[in-house]
């Protein structure tokens, strides 16, 4: 089947190659002789495809994990903002931390420990020297554990810096913490 000369000929030749491609031999128009292959998917492309799914879910669902898990943390860390402001204050217009032992939040004038919470974070209690403790209680990897906020006051006169650490028997693992608390 040769191409057509003429521009009034070419619906007509438009329609066997449509006819070529997709009907079968018994109901193909006459003139349409064109061989037809099979068209589908053979069994090892198939395969392929799944293990290129496979190993693409094993690397993304573990990133996914420690995502969701390091929002959390963060949480804990948003929250603490307020608290972080209340201690800057009483430092640097008394000249000292308030408050000892190891629940100071009133004497900075905040609500109690267990009523500073998120979705992720149990409480966040202010300790002696201006240390903050944010204890979580979401998900199993970092459930009733801590990050501790330590105020510096020699590092920049004049400011406070928060040092971030977590230890001791409540340590979050380092791959949740912030790039900061590393």
């Amino acid at each position: 089947m040769g191409l057509p000369s003429q521009i009034w000929q070419w619906p007509a030749y438009c329609l066997l190659l449509w006819a070529d491609y997709f009907l079968p031999t018994g109901i193909r128009p006459q003139g349409a002789n064109v061989k037809i292959t099979n068209r589908g998917f053979t069994l090892i492309e198939l395969m392929i495809v799944v293990a290129i799914i496979g190993i693409l879910a094993a690397v993304a669902i573990p990133a996914y994990q420690d995502y969701t898990v390091r929002a959390k943390v963060a949480e804990g860390l948003f929250l603490s903002g307020g608290t972080k402001t209340a201690v800057e204050e009483a430092r640097f217009s008394i000249g000292r931390f308030l408050g000892s032992g190891p629940v100071a939040n009133p004497s900075y004038g905040l609500a109690m420990p267990t009523s500073v919470t998120g979705n992720n974070t149990l409480e966040i209690a202010v300790g002696g020297s201006g240390v903050i403790t944010i204890t979580f209680n979401a998900d199993a990897a970092i459930a009733g554990k801590s990050l501790i906020l330590k105020p510096d006051l020699n590092t920049r006169p004049g400011s406070m810096v928060w040092t971030c650490t977590s230890q001791g028997p409540t340590t979050i693992d380092r791959r949740f913490r912030p790039a900061n608390c590393r």
